[in-house]
């Protein structure tokens, strides 16, 4: 008790200072030597527990991410079978797209595909290549957030940070899954981080550093990563260690970096001939313009999105997508995902705020809480009220804010924690999440009453306890902190046990348990809100779909069959039998797609099964005018397409192309209809007797 006695006085210690701010003190030398050193054994000025809590924390994040994690099979089978044919051709590798033929991309910029497509290159086409890129960006991104949280507020800041990041339910979901958001929170992480050295500094370099990460992460969720970028800059023109010409040089160095790093894919895009690359998914006129700021942009915003498959009701009643207001990232859909410690990542914002306001102009612990605090509320906000498509998952882009905030501003209360700010700051935080847990875990029955109820009665008892502190012995303060973190992190950890425990597939996966709120009241799959219960849930036992018979782990779910629930193969994808792997296969050398398909995922389960071309027909929402009748009737009068899959329709859009109801209602007038594995499909190379057929 003596020894972590000793430990928590070593909080209070604020890293060696240059100037007020609290930065480290550094030798000039910086030699190669002494970085490594420093790497292996951490920074002279940490305490000696330092080093190896960090080694613990980074290791147990990748076993937590690591677990089980082929149980998801090919997760969102919309990338996956876009990483498939990146992995076979560069120039799909190239422009991401859903196929190796090319007719159509992901509806996405390609950085996040380059990742897999690179795996899979390497290690072959199976759920590992596929997941584990993932699962270590979101070590990297604890350890990230630990290191620059730690160079301003001491070691224990960074790990309970990390720790918070890593034990966030919706990021241990998305760490162990292939949608963009892993390789997003890590870039927009990474641009914190530069940013707080591009502060220290006042230098260029490090401000250019910033301008790359988020020019990377527009190529991997275009407009999304601009929301931090607004307190980013606001951060450096006020505290930069520099005078305001070069912070506004910085500021112009920072922007063009980004235009760079982002904007080099979009102008060869641009520049090549349409008729010379992939048509553009999600784009209503084949642009990448309008896929950035109508489909990916403004229009998620507004609800106005041509194309897609719903969006926001009148009055801000959110559609399909969920209520919104101020309250969305609190109410039973998104709750559970990320909330947990959101009220306590407020509390201790304005705590931080509080305390470092009289600080000089560059302080840079003051400039930290602009640079997350910022990047919470800006994000928070426009989660909470944009109208157009939102998913639960979106919110692990709060997490790297919400565990820095936590463990920065814990940290700050402790050492003010015999001043009235520090201790009812400290109070009211752990009061926060020990009443916020137990309201969430109240909405499911998965965990009992004890888990719950014993959180509250601990985080009450360490409020109370903390307001008291100048009162309570030594020896009794271990087990007061250890309460008061108990309290914050038990419920997000059940959470997050509970989500690496199950397997999530299709286009919308959400963490936690059954039953505990969500859109359509599901852990993941290709459910959507409005559909009916259980529609939005996991894959149960079994082999996710979009997996070749025999070629993945965690077997038993029978070929050819639709997983429970979904939209049809509108966000999920189908599993395709022995037989219709091996009609597809056979004499697949004579043509340019074995197969067509309305929708993405109908697609991407056919080519995974085969690890062949199959065209997704007007994208993934089938609404794009990719191909248009007219186009689809060459290439079959071309011999490029042999079957093509009945049904996968779709909900009705809004707005968009009417060109794949038009070939569906052309081919099935005029081929032959054929029975493969119990699926429906139509021979192109075999025309109805007096039919219009291929030349029409």
């Amino acid at each position: 008790m003596d020894n972590v006695t000793a430990q928590l006085r070593t909080f209070d210690q604020t890293p060696r200072s240059g100037d007020s701010a609290g930065v480290e003190h550094r030798t000039s030398t910086g030699s190669r030597t002494s970085r490594l050193h420093r790497l292996w054994h951490g920074h002279p000025d940490d305490p000696g527990w330092a080093r190896p809590a960090l080694l613990v924390l980074l290791v147990a994040t990748g076993i937590l991410y690591f677990y089980d994690l082929t149980s998801s099979g090919w997760a969102n089978s919309f990338y996956s079978a876009a990483a498939q044919a990146g992995s076979v051709n560069w120039e799909a590798f190239f422009f991401g797209s859903s196929d190796a033929a090319n007719s159509i991309t992901v509806d996405k910029p390609p950085a996040s595909l380059w990742v897999m497509a690179l795996s899979v290159r390497v290690l072959g086409l199976n759920s590992f290549a596929i997941l584990m890129p993932q699962a270590l960006m979101g070590v990297a991104t604890v350890g990230a957030l630990y290191a620059t949280v730690r160079r301003h507020f001491g070691a224990a800041a960074g790990l309970l940070a990390g720790a918070t990041l890593a034990l966030t339910p919706v990021a241990a979901l998305m760490f162990r899954f292939n949608n963009p958001d892993a390789l997003l929170v890590l870039l927009m992480t990474l641009g914190a981080w530069a940013t707080m050295r591009a502060l220290e500094h006042g230098s260029m370099r490090w401000a250019a550093l910033v301008g790359v990460f988020l020019g990377l992460g527009f190529l991997t969720k275009t407009l999304q990563v601009f929301l931090v970028v607004p307190f980013f800059a606001a951060a450096f023109l006020i505290a930069a260690n520099s005078p305001l010409r070069r912070r506004i040089a910085g500021l112009l160095v920072a922007t063009g970096a980004m235009v760079v790093a982002g904007g080099w894919w979009v102008a060869v895009v641009q520049l090549v001939p349409a008729g010379a690359r992939p048509y553009i998914g999600g784009s209503q006129d084949n642009s990448f313009w309008n896929l950035t700021f109508g489909y990916n942009g403004f229009g998620r915003i507004s609800g106005n999105e041509a194309g897609s498959v719903g969006g926001g009701g009148p009055g801000g009643a959110g559609g399909q997508w969920g209520s919104t207001g101020l309250t969305r990232m609190f109410g039973a859909e998104v709750g559970g995902q990320i909330s947990w410690l959101l009220p306590t990542a407020l509390i201790l914002l304005g705590v931080g705020l509080w305390l470092r306001g009289r600080a000089p102009r560059t302080d840079l612990r003051r400039a930290a809480y602009l640079v997350w605090g910022g990047w919470l509320v800006v994000t928070g906000l426009t989660f909470s009220l944009m109208a157009g498509i939102f998913h639960q998952y979106y919110t692990v882009a709060l997490a790297p804010a919400i565990g820095a905030l936590v463990g920065m501003g814990a940290t700050e209360a402790w050492r003010r924690r015999h001043t009235p700010v520090g201790s009812i700051g400290l109070a009211a935080a752990t009061a926060a999440a020990a009443i916020w847990s137990f309201i969430l875990l109240s909405r499911t029955t998965a965990y009992g009453d004890w888990l719950r109820v014993s959180i509250l009665v601990v985080g009450l008892a360490a409020a109370f306890l903390l307001l008291g502190l100048k009162w309570l012995p030594t020896k009794a303060i271990p087990l007061l902190v250890a309460g008061a973190i108990l309290a914050g992190l038990a419920g997000p950890t059940a959470y997050t046990v509970t989500t690496v425990r199950e397997a999530h597939t299709g286009s919308i996966p959400t963490a936690g348990p059954a039953g505990a709120g969500g859109f359509g009241g599901g852990r993941s799959g290709g459910g959507m809100p409005g559909a009916p219960p259980g529609a939005a849930r996991n894959q149960q036992a079994g082999t996710p779909p979009g997996i070749r018979p025999g070629t993945q782990p965690g077997g038993g779910q029978p070929t050819g069959t639709r997983p429970p629930g979904g939209m049809g193969g509108l966000l999920d994808a189908n599993s395709p039998s022995t037989a219709v792997v091996s009609a597809l296969e056979k004499d697949a050398e004579r043509y340019t797609w074995v197969a067509a398909a309305i929708g993405s995922n109908n697609a991407a389960g056919l080519q995974l099964g085969t690890g062949l071309p199959v065209m997704p027909v007007g994208g993934f929402n089938g609404s794009d005018p990719s191909p248009t009748l007219a186009q689809f009737k060459t290439y079959v009068a071309q011999g490029k397409i042999h079957y093509f899959l009945a049904g996968g329709n779709g909900p009705d859009q809004a707005g968009g192309s009417g060109a794949a109801q038009q070939i569906t209602a052309w081919v099935s007038a005029n081929f032959t209809s054929v029975t493969i594995g119990g699926q429906t499909f139509y021979d192109l190379t075999q025309p109805l007797a007096g039919g219009a057929g291929a030349g029409s």
